[in-house]
């Protein structure tokens, strides 16, 4: 091969089909190339990795010696302290345990299925305003602005200040994107001065939460007074920013890489149509066959670990693809077939083990209402292109257009 397997993965000319790619990698389940990361692309290697204690996610550990180009930016979290997404516990658990008060079980057990009328009306406000049937672009018009209007609502933010999201976390997502074209410096540059002002306005609105609570979840995080004692102004605005850009991103692809699954596929649209709940095992299969995140980077060993005869030294990083480990022949049968009605589908689309998706509840609601409404309501929709252009980022994968037609606009 004329590229390395590690510069496939990132080549912006493979993300319409990276699946080859990680076919090769399976071949060798650990891939280390001299001086970078070491690549895990089996199922079961993957997930015992997701639950292994001698894995770090804490975004301030020593820096490790391999050059790993989807490394953060030296300086890339000064402008707020990481979320708990990149921490390790004690700090993860406490700050995870926290958030999840106001938002999901024991504490909160009716928040997210509490939105279901929300979410139907969003939903059903956005096909209605689409336009031109002839031509849609599936992301701009739909795919982004509902989940950003649904994480929106759930903090607290106010309706007018919405639209303001659309560019930070676009440069927050591509603080990822590996493009070996790319000035690191200015990359970096572009995604701490995004952090500076979604902080600085995260700042504004928690103080004024603080003054006059709401019932949203921002304003209960802002006054907890719980076990765990109450967030520092600086862990809510951590938590704030990450909830409000990883609750979007992932699920903005997730219903593209949905649509565009269920339109080449035209036989379970058709059943989709007819039954909406089938919506149900077809997200779960869909977060197999087509995850949004691909893989998770930035992982650090804490010791020596032996995995599959290969002995991964302490202080390296890794990179766990998830999408490789979803398309696995030894964990999964007939794994490259779109099949809703499979069995026994426990994926790693949402992660595994203490990181595991925090929004998963909220992303699956909404992939389910968005996909089997525009089953229902779009008639007889088909592909405009087909590879569509993706997105220049090889750890969240998703069209960054979609644009398809329709006859129609059903009520």
């Amino acid at each position: 091969m004329t590229q390395s397997l590690l510069h496939q993965i990132l080549d912006y000319a493979n993300r319409a089909n990276p699946y080859p790619i990680y076919e090769q990698l399976r071949k060798t389940p650990v891939h280390h190339e001299d001086g970078g990361p070491y690549v895990i692309s089996t199922y079961y290697e993957i997930r015992s990795l997701l639950h292994d204690p001698r894995i770090s996610s804490d975004a301030r550990n020593p820096a490790s010696t391999a050059r790993d180009p989807l490394a953060e930016p030296a300086g890339e979290e000064s402008a707020l302290p990481p979320g708990f997404l990149r921490l390790d516990p004690p700090e993860h658990d406490r700050l995870r345990r926290m958030t999840n008060r106001p938002f999901g079980p024991p504490y909160s057990p009716h928040r997210v299925d509490g939105m279901r009328g929300e979410l139907h009306d969003i939903v059903a406000g956005l096909i209605d305003g689409i336009g031109d049937p002839g031509r849609i672009d599936l992301v701009e018009q739909f795919s982004y602005p509902f989940p950003v209007t649904v994480i929106c609502r759930l903090l607290g933010v106010p309706r007018e200040d919405e639209a303001r999201f659309h560019t930070w976390a676009d440069t927050l997502a591509a603080s990822l994107d590996p493009d070996p074209d790319a000035d690191p410096t200015e990359r970096g540059k572009g995604s701490h001065d995004a952090r500076m002002q979604l902080g600085m306005y995260l700042a504004g609105l928690i103080e004024e939460r603080r003054k006059n609570p709401g019932d949203d979840m921002l304003s209960q995080l802002a006054t907890a007074k719980g076990e765990d004692g109450p967030m520092t102004t600086m862990e809510l605005l951590s938590t704030a920013a990450l909830l409000l850009i990883a609750g979007h991103e992932t699920t903005v692809n997730l219903i593209t890489n949905g649509m565009l699954t269920l339109l080449r596929h035209p036989d379970v649209l058709q059943r989709l149509r007819e039954d909406s709940r089938l919506a149900v095992p077809l997200v779960e299969e869909l977060l197999r066959f087509e995850p949004p995140v691909q893989l998770v980077p930035q992982r650090t060993t804490l010791a020596d670990i032996e995995l599959r005869g290969v002995t991964i030294p302490k202080g390296a990083s890794l990179w766990l693809v998830l999408a490789s480990g979803n398309r696995d022949p030894q964990r999964f049968e007939d794994p490259d077939r779109f099949d809703p009605d499979r069995r026994d589908i426990q994926h790693l689309g949402l992660g595994s083990g203490i990181h595991s998706c925090f929004g998963a509840p909220l992303a699956r609601l909404e992939t389910q209402f968005a996909l089997s409404e525009l089953a229902r309501r779009l008639e007889n929709p088909r592909l405009l292109e087909d590879p569509p252009p993706y997105r220049q980022n090889a750890v969240l994968r998703g069209p960054r257009h979609l644009h398809i037609s329709c006859d129609g606009i059903r009520s």
